[in-house]
């Protein structure tokens, strides 16, 4: 939202200072993101006579010119061709940065001339292309005047961002009301003259919308006028604010838009063929729209309509069939409202972004339909001349009032600052709001129509805490509770943290995904609740909450081969959605590895990634996420978009924990991948946390002062057999004395029957309180054969 001070100033009577002005602004939560001041700019840049215009002695195309700057005759060589004595034109002294060639000017000789200063051109100036002649002003322009004030550019630009609730501010006036509830001044009263009718219009209305599609639409006939040039100060306020003036009757609804939040439109009444209709548009009807651009309607949308055909989008955009041109002499005015909800529907589905859309669909003053009827029509008779009708009206104001209770504790309970109740009263009232105070000392207030964001007593409150100045409450410390400081994080946050830090010092790369992706690659992954897809999608391939982040993963791992990196590896944390319940949200740490796990190189062999390297990811998360490793079962049970012989879970109990493996080759297909693809996905939410100590320290180290002891053992079993079984079945043969187990050989070849296999186990033997001898390690060896066997029908390899 773009304003100039002056323009400001027309509603608000203020001796406040620009900045004053902006840091109001940025308090009251209308946050100033620019200031555009040309005056400060061109400073430097003052009215100048030329006195005398010579030829140069050495250059035919230039000439000598003594200016007269206003406080001393200066010596400057011109080569503009309308450089001439008498004329009155800008001035730039020595040392003055010129903006249209980014260069501060120096002194210099030209031709063997020396020149002090310069005469500029618009170009030179930023203000246009035009370089043909240095800027001519008028003859009665007063010599060293700044150059900004006598152009009209002295009056800066303020640049607010505006956020969707404060539709009231989308109009200049709205701003200054709420600078003056600010003390900042004075609101300027409005006043709102009806304009008497001369004759029955001609063109009547009808409203054929659903109920709220359109509550209100007030017009009237204007015969008669001439729609030539608006006037200069009309078109310099709204080309200050970033307008292109186009006509006075297309000014003047552009005026009404950004001065009042009231945006009006304009037909060519002599197109118009019957009469206004507004009803929801059909589909496959077309619009030629006032953009340049041509629309087929889908048939949800408030169209305005005569009695053959579209002439434009209610609330968004008109038509070029019935657009006002320079022959328009009579003129059928719409002042309306539109549903909110609809208008921003229909701006989103054809990709419309307009200044009536954008008030339209934040919701305006019900009240302000008639008396901007009437304001328009006073300026339209006063720019255009014209005669205009009676008031046309269809509908009603749609009903706005509610009754609000406020007691006067609760700014104190909700915003931590006193202000006294006279004071709220008093801000309520500037806003706006009728206010009635009660026997009990509550007030009972009525919102102004314009204010259809309050809703509430906390709504209230806010206003108050607002205009009295967010920076007036007062900075109180935390209540400690404890005399140790907590931990601002709660276990499930350490939890993530942990994880993330892990995975990534494992060699993997984080990434940050969408939480959508295409319906049909969401089925793949186990999508099959409808309530999932979106109904407005930001994009045609993302209208699916993602089930797994492995598919986002994937396409990430594609678009990093296409461009020449097949060898990666990527991880994400975030969450997955099976169901639009609460519970249906998971925490997820999911990650994939691409191409070659080992590269080749002369010391060791190169391999792919394969599922151990995923497995061994998995893990590794959930060692730090707190889950008992050593305590989870494998299972091959893996989701169908793994490959259903390299793959598994981690189980603990009847809870999965996790899912690893190879990437199932028809997934790979559907993403354009070459394998291998390997991938994890941990649950973290299905971890369960670990059980609280009964102190805060940590349990005794105890380290054992004996040597460790490493014996090796192969068993012969069938080749189903798992080989966590056989790993599981040693370390349960003697738990006081068997500390690891891990597998370090497989064999199937000559010497083993077929169907049969070798596995060769690493077994540590820690003792705690001797040394162990022959014997005891001999009956420790034969407790772990014989509960391998027992186990898995595993013998031993002789």
């Amino acid at each position: 939202m773009k304003l100039t001070l002056s323009w400001l100033k027309d509603h608000l009577d203020t001796e406040a200072s620009l900045d004053k002005i902006c840091e109001a602004l940025t308090a009251l939560g209308l946050e100033v993101e620019g200031v555009e001041d040309r005056a400060r700019d061109l400073a430097a840049f003052t009215v100048a006579h030329v006195v005398e215009a010579a030829p140069h002695p050495n250059a035919d195309k230039l000439r000598v010119c003594r200016i007269d700057t206003g406080s001393g005759i200066v010596q400057v060589v011109c080569g503009a061709p309308n450089a001439r004595t008498g004329m009155k034109g800008v001035f730039a002294p020595v040392g003055t940065f010129v903006p249209g060639t980014k260069l501060d000017l120096k002194k210099g000789v030209i031709r063997g001339v020396e020149s002090n200063g310069m005469l500029v051109s618009e170009r030179e100036l930023g203000l246009s292309d035009q370089h043909d002649g240095i800027i001519e002003l008028d003859g009665d322009a007063p010599v060293g005047a700044p150059f900004a004030k006598i152009a009209g550019l002295d009056d800066p630009v303020i640049d607010i961002a505006l956020t969707p609730d404060r539709a009231d501010c989308a109009g200049i006036r709205g701003i200054a009301r709420d600078l003056a509830a600010a003390g900042l001044g004075t609101l300027k009263p409005l006043a709102v003259a009806a304009v008497p009718g001369e004759f029955a219009s001609p063109l009547g209305i009808g409203i054929a919308a659903p109920e709220g599609a359109c509550p209100l639409f007030v017009g009237r006939y204007i015969r008669g006028l001439r729609n030539g040039p608006s006037p200069r100060w009309l078109q310099d306020k709204l080309t200050a604010v970033g307008l292109r003036p186009i006509s006075a009757l297309v000014d003047i609804t552009n005026f009404f838009t950004v001065d009042r939040a009231r945006p009006l439109h304009v037909f060519d009444a002599d197109q118009v063929r019957g009469g206004i209709r507004v009803r929801l548009a059909e589909a496959g009807e077309t619009l030629s729209a006032l953009n340049g651009k041509d629309y087929t309607l889908v048939g949800s949308e408030t169209a305005v309509c005569d009695h053959q055909r579209v002439l434009g989008l209610g609330g968004i955009i008109g038509g070029v069939a019935s657009g006002c041109t320079e022959d328009t002499s009579n003129v059928f005015l719409e002042v309306a409202l539109f549903d909110p909800v609809r208008t921003a529907r229909t701006g989103r589905r054809h990709g419309i972004d307009s200044d009536a859309r954008y008030r339209f669909e934040r919701g305006l003053d019900p009240e302000a339909v008639f008396a901007g009827a009437e304001q328009a029509t006073a300026l339209i008779l006063e720019l255009c001349g014209g005669t205009a009708s009676e008031l046309v009206v269809a509908g009603a104001v749609p009903e706005w009032q509610r009754t609000i209770r406020l007691r006067p504790d609760r700014v104190h309970q909700l915003g931590g600052v006193d202000v006294a109740p006279d004071e709220q009263r008093r801000i309520l009232t500037a806003l706006g709001c009728s206010v009635a105070l009660g026997d009990d000392g509550v007030a009972t207030v009525t919102p102004p129509p314009w204010r259809g964001d309050i809703e509430g007593e906390a709504d209230l409150v806010e206003e108050v805490l607002r205009v009295n100045g967010f920076d007036r409450i007062p900075v109180v410390p935390m209540v400690r509770t404890a005399t140790v400081t907590r931990s601002a994080r709660d276990p499930g946050q350490r939890r993530t943290a942990l994880v993330r830090r892990t995975l990534a010092a494992r060699g993997l790369d984080e990434a940050v995904t969408w939480s959508f992706m295409a319906a049909a690659t969401a089925a793949r992954f186990g999508l099959v609740d409808p309530g999932l897809h979106l109904a407005n999608p930001i994009s045609a391939d993302l209208d699916a909450m993602r089930p797994s982040i492995l598919a986002n993963l994937i396409a990430a791992v594609g678009r990093n081969a296409d461009r020449g990196f097949p060898d990666l590896g990527l991880f994400e944390l975030g969450p997955v959605y099976r169901s639009p319940a609460p519970d249906g949200q998971l925490m997820v740490a999911c990650g994939v590895r691409a191409g070659v796990a080992v590269p080749r190189q002369w010391a060791t062999a190169s391999r792919g990634v394969d599922a151990f390297d995923a497995k061994a990811d998995a893990q590794a998360a959930l060692e730090v996420a707190g889950a008992p490793v050593v305590s989870l079962q494998v299972t091959a049970d893996a989701p169908d978009w793994y490959h259903p012989g390299r793959s598994g879970s981690l189980r603990l109990g009847p809870s999965v924990l996790a899912q690893f493996g190879e990437l199932h080759p028809a997934v790979l297909d559907a993403a354009g991948i070459k394998g291998p693809v390997v991938g994890f996905e941990v649950y973290l939410d299905a971890v369960p946390q670990p059980k609280r100590r009964a102190g805060t320290a940590r349990p005794l180290v105890k380290l054992s002062p004996f040597q460790p002891i490493q014996r090796d053992f192969a068993f012969v079993l069938d080749q189903g057999v798992a080989a966590e079984r056989l790993v599981r079945a040693a370390k349960g043969a003697d738990k006081a004395l068997v500390a690891d187990v891990q597998v370090f050989d497989l064999y199937q070849g000559p010497g083993v029957e077929p169907g049969k296999k070798s596995l060769a186990l690493a077994v540590t033997l820690q003792p705690t309180e001797r040394t162990l001898t022959d014997q005891d390690l001999e009956a420790v060896g034969a407790r772990i054969v014989a509960a391998v066997a027992k186990a898995t029908g595993g013998v031993l390899r002789t």
